[in-house]
């Protein structure tokens, strides 16, 4: 292998994994740059959308390469996302060689292992705190909380059985929303609305819609329409199993008190 396909594969593994922990399109592009000029690489082209990337480099010369990556869209990682970047800033500034480079790149290609038991009391304590911030009482609070584990628990099994993000949405809304209805039929002191909001907050794309935004601002229209399309059918199937929730209590509690 060539010194340049060195060059060019580090660099194309760097944006790959930025895309793939839901960075913004030109932070990918824009890493990409520049490690291909800092290591020498001055005749390239490299285009991103939100998920895959085009990349040539020495157009037209003997050592001509180029490269399609695929990359599903996927969650966000912030942590991933903030040691890539410090990994291309020591690269521009000088402090990191290449083969340096790529063990660390490969570092953070490996799948990340979460600890299940606090992703679901971390999906707890921030449902009952969102229940509480949109108007609900200590009570509702509580009983988001138990919803909140129970989402999560069901999203740690939907990641499992690799369902679908958009069935996954529906369900786990369904869920809450069902087990909310039927807690307030019997409970004067729950406030419905509070608490299914404050439970299906873990669900909302609000990442997602806020990059496409950015992204429409920053002229990448092909890659702000994507994400967007992509926050509001997951928004449209968080509605579609709220109101199967609500319809699935009435038809077996014979109306809805909320």
């Amino acid at each position: 292998m060539s010194e340049s396909q060195k060059i060019f594969n580090t660099a194309i593994l760097a944006g790959e994994l930025l895309l793939k922990n839901g960075a913004e399109i030109f932070r990918v592009q824009e890493t990409v740059t520049r490690i291909l000029e800092t290591y020498g690489i001055t005749d390239y082209n490299v285009y991103v959308i939100s998920n895959g990337i085009f990349a040539t480099i020495n157009e037209n010369k003997e050592d001509f390469y180029s490269s399609v990556r695929h990359v599903p869209l996927g969650g966000v990682n912030l942590g991933k996302i903030t040691m890539l970047n410090q990994i291309s800033r020591e690269i521009c500034e000088g402090s990191c060689s290449m083969e340096q480079a790529n063990e660390r790149l490969l570092k953070c290609k490996e799948p990340e292992q979460m600890n299940p038991n606090l992703l679901i009391a971390a999906c707890g304590m921030g449902s009952a705190c969102f229940c509480y911030l949109f108007g609900g009482k200590i009570t509702d609070s509580i009983v988001a909380f138990l919803f909140g584990l129970i989402l999560q628990v069901f999203l740690n099994m939907a990641i499992r059985k690799k369902m679908s993000k958009f069935i996954t949405s529906i369900i786990g809304s369904a869920i809450v929303t069902f087990g909310s209805a039927a807690i307030a039929q019997f409970s004067p002191m729950i406030t419905f609305d509070s608490v299914v909001i404050g439970s299906i907050i873990p669900l909302v794309p609000g990442v997602v819609f806020t990059t496409s935004i950015r992204e429409f601002f920053n002229g990448d229209y092909l890659s702000g329409g994507i994400h967007l399309v992509d926050a509001v059918l997951t928004a449209v199937c968080i509605a579609v199993g709220v109101g199967a929730g609500i319809q699935i209590v009435q038809m077996l509690m014979g109306g809805i008190h909320i």
